[in-house]
């Protein structure tokens, strides 16, 4: 995908609506992060969201979690600071309900992610812009 045509126009809403829905009584937003040791910032953090689909066998309240935006700054991986934000994460969506959480994992992240239990699926992801 071209990057050509971005900008920041996205940075205010998403700044908002990430404001509102933390905020939120029941959240179904939620972040974690893990500070650098040094206390200059971040080393790593997780988002995650909670939808509400129909019920099926498999996740019969229909509560899935979605786990995105996972970043590791380059020098703070393989220290742990990644799987404890998810960690974190999965144990917030399991609190609340959620039966199954997906996400999609980049070549360097898939270890982590087979290691706290996620497989494969067989059905490939497909998207298109409105």
């Amino acid at each position: 995908m071209s990057t050509a045509n971005w900008n920041d126009d996205w940075r205010e809403p998403a700044r908002r609506s990430l404001v509102r829905r933390l905020g939120e009584p029941e959240p179904t937003l939620a972040a974690f992060v893990a500070d650098r040791p040094d206390g200059t910032g971040l080393a790593a953090c997780v988002v995650g969201l909670i939808e509400e689909r129909l019920g099926n066998p498999r996740n019969p309240t229909g509560l899935a979690g979605y786990v995105f935006s996972v970043a590791t700054d380059p020098d703070m991986r393989r220290r742990g600071y990644s799987r404890a934000c998810m960690t974190a994460l999965l144990d917030w969506f399991r609190s609340r309900g959620v039966g199954v959480a997906d996400l999609r994992a980049s070549p360097d992240g898939e270890p982590l992610y087979a290691a706290l239990g996620f497989v494969r699926t067989p059905d490939p992801a497909m998207r298109l812009l409105l």
